[in-house]
């Protein structure tokens, strides 16, 4: 006697509305900011940037204290120099002898890129050991230690 194979009729699926939503880009970032649905990993090994699309309110105030340090450096920077200190950092010294709206622009820009790219990452690990969350908090922690010797730069000139 032979067993008769079942054979399985596939699911037939409604079809979408709205057409496939990969083609809306912008609209999928706009609307997925204000109804984020992926706030977790779907897997364990899911280490990719697009995993999640909400992030934890504590990656705002970080990146938001890093760029708000980065103004303060730039203003304390451009006032030590009128006072005749010079600039270390040899990538920003050749913009501060130009303009100081471009210097800052500049500094605060490359900062705030910085930032947002570390914010996506945030949830990985560079190199496979260190999070990428604990480089932002030692920027953060750089840059606070930076306004304070600014400060302590202040008496001097």
């Amino acid at each position: 006697m032979k067993v008769e194979e079942q054979q399985t009729v596939p699911e037939v699926l409604p079809a979408r509305r709205g057409g496939d939503r990969r083609k809306r880009v912008l609209w999928s970032l706009v609307y997925g900011s204000f109804n984020p649905r992926r706030r977790n990993p779907r897997r364990a090994s899911d280490n990719a940037l697009t995993a999640v699309d909400w992030h934890h309110p504590q990656w705002l105030a970080i990146g938001t204290l890093i760029v708000a340090f980065s103004c303060g450096d730039a203003f304390l920077t451009l006032v030590l120099i009128g006072r005749g200190a010079y600039e270390m950092n040899p990538f920003m010294a050749p913009l501060v002898g130009g303009s100081a709206v471009a210097f800052a622009l500049t500094k605060i820009g490359l900062t705030a890129l910085g930032v947002l790219l570390l914010t996506q990452l945030a949830r990985l690990r560079t190199f496979g050991r260190i999070p990428v969350g604990f480089i932002l908090y030692s920027v953060l922690a750089i840059y606070g230690t930076l306004i304070y010797y600014e400060f302590r730069l202040l008496n001097y000139f």
